[in-house]
């Protein structure tokens, strides 16, 4: 059959089935269950009003059922279970989560995910913040924020491959198809190649460094001066954390100046990117921070919108400059979105599969929880280390998705 007429057929069916669903249950409880008639019609539409919600959730509930709970306990199941060889499971207790727990690949999947964890959420909402705040001072603002939107319309595969073909590499006698070869075929050495590839990054670094540490301070400074507005003993804790990140992203941006003018560099040949240790994996988080920038942009822009202009104009009476204006006067009142956000691309981060899977599968120590999971589930066959890891993102997943959903209704009370 053809695929457009076969999704025809499957949009009338759906559309169709759920329009027959309500209009028959409400003719059921209606003129069969509940008649609002007899002596009784006032008891029976008390009743039909009490079971009609229960009755157009139950299709939901149903789904949620069968594709959400049923495969947690099932993957509990088969994590504490081994198989036995003729077929059929047995209980095997915690022996998967050892064996899990003694392979180096799962260390390394933890490691980058991890570090995928600190810098995807940050750089995504960071930017998008930035984007948001000056896209909102120029003429052509939304047009701008169209086109960094775009990439989240295209699928993480269909991003990989995008990536893919811009870190491609071809030998030196050939042309580079490769974006990032063709410009790193440019440089021979001399003053420029000094000035972009040691200089500028390592400016860069510099500056997120300063920008990190001026966080950890606006973080802190309300706990370091006893101030009221430090909160209770949990608001404590997590400015403490949040600041020992901080100070370990610092860290991390400092050693990297430092391995930035400490590297020896490969003029005049082309570079396989996604092959270098450490380095590839950055390569692979720059495809997501380009897909989740537009996301953080287009909330986080909404967010600053609704900011009240006294605020700001009674900070600008004040003496405050712009740089005050932004992070002391809207990122405070904007704190909440800007946790919503980070928070929500952290769960994209923790289940990353797609762009790992298409672009590297894994290999030069490029692993994924995920993409682990799926190595031993559907390569290797062992469907009880892979469920162990499946519960292991879940485990990893479920606090942040409580947390997002404690929040929403806190807002909303």
């Amino acid at each position: 059959m053809n695929p457009a007429l076969q999704g025809l057929i499957t949009i009338i069916v759906g559309v169709g089935g759920c329009v027959g669903y309500f209009y028959f249950s409400n003719v059921f409880i209606d003129k069969v269950l509940f008649p609002a008639k007899g002596p009784h019609a006032g008891r029976n539409i008390n009743r039909a009003n009490m079971i009609r919600p229960w009755l157009f959730l139950a299709p939901a509930l149903i789904a949620l059922g069968l594709y959400l709970a049923y495969p947690v306990v099932e993957t509990l199941r088969q994590s504490l279970s081994e198989r036995i060889p003729g077929g059929g499971y047995r209980f095997a207790g915690l022996d998967n989560y050892r064996q899990m727990l003694n392979d180096g690949r799962f260390w390394e999947a933890m490691r980058n995910n991890m570090v995928w964890l600190v810098v995807v959420p940050a750089a995504s909402t960071a930017i998008g913040l930035l984007v948001a705040q000056l896209t909102d001072r120029i003429r052509w603002g939304s047009v701008a924020k169209s086109l960094i939107f775009m990439p989240m319309a295209i699928s993480f595969v269909g991003a990989a491959v995008i990536f893919k073909l811009i870190y491609d590499t071809r030998p030196v006698e050939q042309d580079q198809i490769g974006i990032l070869n063709a410009l790193w075929l440019q440089f021979d050495g001399g003053i420029g190649s000094v000035l972009m590839l040691r200089a500028l990054p390592a400016l860069i670094f510099a500056a997120f460094a300063a920008m990190v540490g001026y966080a950890v301070w606006i973080v802190l400074r309300p706990v370091i001066r006893n101030s009221r507005s430090r909160g209770g003993p949990v608001a404590i804790v997590l400015r403490l954390l949040a600041s020992v990140i901080g100070v370990w992203l610092m860290v991390l941006a400092l050693i990297s100046v430092a391995d930035i003018f400490g590297a020896d560099l490969t003029y005049g040949t082309p570079q396989t990117w996604l092959t270098i240790p450490f380095w590839n994996n950055f390569f692979l988080m720059v495809v997501l921070i380009w897909i989740q920038t537009g996301f953080a942009m287009v909330i986080l822009s909404a967010a600053l919108r609704g900011i009240p202009e006294e605020t700001i104009e009674a900070a600008i009476v004040d003496g405050a400059n712009p740089f005050q204006v932004f992070f002391q006067i809207k990122v405070p009142q904007i704190a909440g979105t800007i946790v919503v956000v980070w928070t929500t691309i952290t769960l994209v981060v923790l289940k990353v599969f797609d762009i790992v899977f298409a672009m590297t599968n894994g290999q030069w120590e490029t692993q994924v929880l995920a993409n682990y999971m799926y190595d031993k589930l559907f390569r290797a066959n062992d469907w009880g280390v892979g469920s162990a890891a499946a519960m292991v993102i879940m485990l990893l997943v479920s606090p942040i998705l409580v947390w997002n959903v404690y929040n929403a209704r806190k807002e909303m009370r």
